[in-house]
């Protein structure tokens, strides 16, 4: 690593002897192996982001436990399955999120991840023990997973998932490979990945149903227009009582489903500022600073590329489309990132 760095050690403890000139690589090796390393009592929190997180989702969370007593009644009806097994069967499937083989399989089978080969391994092992070692957390905690793809990225998953593309290890620097990795930690240390896998799981069950809402309506629009004009105004007619009668019994509900997006999204790029600033503090704001201002001037020349190899010049995204994105400019990252430097 670019910067030397000395882990906090238990006062009581004598200092072992060791080479008068270590590396912080070497440093920190001997004192994991030594047990010198002290890791805080919780590698995982919920700070203001994740929580508000939660609570956003809440509405879709309540949306489905309707879909799925609406499911439960069915099956009690049809087949006698007791009215609460679904409900709790569907609440105990959360707990999946921090299943480590459910965990190993999304990052092989979704993610399309795959374990590090034994020089990734070299190359990455020392750089997370250095991370964690400032953070103050157990290094096998998290599990460091590769990605066969050219772009300068990684990213946290599920409970316990830190991936990093092929371009990024090979091409990164150490420090500011560092700087990434602790990004990522911020993430899970902060709980941004498990509440937002929590909260979308538990969200699933009205997404699919608002699914199927809208196929059978494109369905019946597409039956009205080849009918009379009188089929067209009924059907309009029994679609808008329908959709104030849902509003009323759920007591507007479904409205806050509509504006849970941008507010999802607003929360998405405040927990990337998070994580930014938890790089930061361990020691990594000037090599996150470069990464990102390696992105930044990637992104822009593939924009210029783009557009002129296009034979109509594209715009720039509206104003709902940027209310939607998940990161913020890089511009203001690197703002946010001042005060560190």
């Amino acid at each position: 690593m670019s910067q030397p760095h000395d882990p906090a050690q238990p006062p009581e403890e004598p200092t072992p002897a060791a080479d008068p000139h270590p590396s912080p690589t070497d440093d920190l090796e001997y004192r994991h192996r030594t047990g010198r390393l002290h890791f805080s009592a919780h590698a995982r929190g919920l700070d203001a982001t994740a929580l508000g997180h939660l609570l956003l989702q809440l509405p879709g969370t309540v949306t489905s436990l309707l879909v799925v007593l609406l499911i439960s009644s069915g099956l009690d009806a049809w087949l006698g399955v007791p009215l609460w097994i679904p409900p709790v069967v569907w609440f105990l499937s959360g707990a999946l999120v921090f299943h480590r083989p459910t965990e190993n399989f999304m990052a092989r089978h979704l993610l399309r991840l795959h374990r590090p080969l034994p020089a990734d391994h070299e190359r990455l092992a020392p750089v997370w023990r250095e991370v964690t070692a400032r953070a103050g957390v157990d290094s096998r905690t998290y599990e460091l997973w590769i990605e066969d793809s050219n772009d300068l990225n990684a990213y946290a998953a599920a409970g316990h998932i830190v991936g990093v593309t092929r371009y990024t290890l090979d091409h990164l620097p150490t420090s500011q490979l560092a700087a990434v990795l602790a990004h990522e930690l911020g993430h899970h240390t902060g709980g941004h990945v498990w509440s937002s896998l929590l909260g979308e799981w538990y969200a699933l069950p009205g997404r699919w149903a608002w699914r199927l809402i809208r196929f059978l309506l494109t369905l019946a629009v597409a039956w009205s227009r080849r009918s009379s004009l009188s089929a067209t105004v009924l059907l309009l007619a029994v679609l808008g009582f329908i959709a104030l009668t849902t509003l009323e019994r759920l007591y507007g509900l479904p409205l806050l489903l509509l504006a849970t997006p941008y507010l999802i999204a607003a929360v998405g790029r405040r927990a990337e500022l998070r994580a930014d600033q938890h790089a930061a503090a361990l020691g990594f704001a000037r090599e996150l600073a470069m990464v990102l201002e390696t992105m930044h001037q990637a992104g822009r020349t593939a924009g210029h590329n783009a557009k002129a190899a296009a034979v109509h010049s594209h715009d720039e995204p509206g104003f709902l489309k940027r209310l939607l994105a998940t990161h913020p400019d890089y511009p203001t990252r690197l703002h946010r990132l001042r005060p560190y430097l």
